[in-house]
């Protein structure tokens, strides 16, 4: 009996890393996503390459906060590890690695270009874990012919002794619909690049082409010819005058890569970027293409209360806590909530509905009483029941007046999108108390006012297709 014993507890011991590691602990949050909305790559390339299987994932670790304690973003003791479950290897699936030599100088054995596979350890930087240049392809192991733009990786935060302390679900969306010929536009790959025969050392036979050798290209930092024009530039300016329809070559009616919250309410490409010629134009006039493109803290758009940091792209800012805006809002063309399922998963396991990461608790492990980042004030969004109203509306504030804290009732027709601010009697912006993605059904929400000066003020609902109000009065 004591033998057994012994031996029991001896493989209890072996065993108990391995139960450790498969427990996640709720002291760490990890947030994960992709640099953009959608990369590109070609379908083939013995002919030529734009663009090669080059994705990127960036990560931020929280450890959460408490009543005294401020959370804070953890770049050591930790290993973070990605994987894309269902997509494990990438030979064969194009054939970028038979011409990788050729078009890039190196040869590849199921790596991409920056020695990086379909799984890894994310390297380190100042406040975040990234891994660039994953080379994943649009198909997934079990079906090779039909594109999967929309995948979702795998992100684990483990401790020095493996522990698992945090996982999320981010989507790493690649897409192949980039191809001249399947858009309708020329005959053959070998047409286009016929038309460049009369320049001046251009072979247009001696195959693959890598565009980028001539134009310079900053996706891919390479500085082209000096006197030719950069890539971007060339094709939005000798394509502005055939067509203004941007899926033409950017993934592209089958994957419909621009699919976010703005796209939802009815904006389209140009609002931003203006017309294909525009674009052009604009890089003519000095513009850098990639690397400076709209903001949304231009006037026109969000103002200066969203705009990212002083001469960075959204892509490349960050804001409250440090906190990369992608963490929070989503992908360039993806901002949060997005039509695609996929991109809400990682919020809607955080916080428990999709939409930009709104409850401060996640991170914070109490709810705030300041507001926080763009003024937003923490606030609890709470289902009270009830029939589905006729219209999305507004209920009266109350207590009216209010002292310390005030409550709204909320009541939602239909899926979407609602903004609730608060403003003073004069006009002047004060505060967000509501931000977010919301399904139909009535809802409390519960805010601090213990922040605001006596007197009167008005809570204001915005949707996509409605804007409803409310006065109320704060006094102590």
């Amino acid at each position: 009996m004591k033998k057994n014993r012994s031996k029991f507890v001896f493989l209890m011991v072996l065993a108990l890393p391995l139960l450790m590691a498969s427990v996640t602990s709720d002291e760490y949050v990890v947030l994960s996503w992709n640099d953009l909305g959608m990369h590109c790559a070609n379908k083939d390339f013995s002919n030529m390459v734009i663009l090669p299987p080059y994705n990127n994932l960036k990560a931020q670790v929280i450890k959460r906060g408490n009543a005294t304690t401020k959370p804070q973003v953890i770049t050591t003791g930790l290993t973070v590890t990605y994987e894309i479950p269902g997509n494990t290897f990438s030979v064969g699936k194009t054939n970028f690695w038979t011409y990788s030599q050729g078009l890039f100088g190196v040869t590849l054995a199921n790596i991409g270009l920056t020695g990086a596979g379909l799984t890894g350890t994310m390297a380190m930087n100042t406040n975040e874990y990234f891994q660039d240049g994953i080379p994943l392809t649009p198909y997934l192991d079990n079906n090779l012919v039909t594109e999967s733009p929309f995948q979702l990786a795998l992100v684990k935060v483990k401790d020095g002794f493996g522990n698992l302390l945090a996982q999320t679900h981010p989507v790493i969306p690649v897409s192949n619909e980039i191809n001249c010929v399947s858009s309708g536009c020329h005959n053959s790959e070998q047409a286009i690049l016929n038309e460049h025969e009369v320049m001046t050392g251009f072979n247009p036979n001696v195959k693959p082409i890598k565009c980028a050798n001539c134009h310079s290209d900053n996706a891919l930092g390479a500085p082209g010819v000096a006197g030719i024009p950069s890539f971007s530039q060339v094709i939005h300016e000798k394509h502005g005058s055939k067509t203004n329809d941007c899926y033409k070559c950017h993934p592209g009616p089958n994957t419909q890569c621009f699919r976010d919250v703005m796209h939802a309410g009815g904006m389209i490409c140009q609002d931003c970027h203006g017309s294909v010629s525009n674009v052009g134009q604009t890089i003519s006039n000095g513009r850098k293409p990639w690397l400076q493109e709209p903001s949304c803290g231009e006037a026109s758009c969000h103002g200066s209360n969203y705009a990212p940091e002083t001469n960075k792209l959204y892509r490349n800012s960050r804001g409250h806590g440090n906190l990369y805006c992608s963490a929070c809002h989503g992908s360039p063309h993806a901002i949060l909530p997005t039509e695609q399922a996929n991109d809400n998963v990682q919020n809607i396991a955080v916080q428990g509905w999709a939409g930009t990461l709104a409850k401060c608790s996640v991170c914070h492990g109490v709810t705030p009483t300041l507001p926080g980042p763009h003024g937003i004030l923490a606030t609890d969004l709470k289902e009270t029941g009830g029939k589905i109203p006729a219209v999305t509306h507004l209920e009266a504030v109350y207590p009216n007046p209010a002292g310390a804290e005030a409550h709204v009732g909320l009541l939602v027709k239909e899926d979407g999108n609602i903004k609730i601010e608060v403003f003073s009697s004069a006009g002047q912006y004060i505060e967000t108390i509501f931000s977010g993605q919301t399904t139909p059904g009535t809802y409390k929400i519960d805010f601090n006012t213990s922040n605001l000066a006596n007197g009167a003020y008005t809570c204001v609902m915005h949707t996509a297709n409605t804007k409803d109000s409310k006065i109320f009065v704060v006094s102590r």
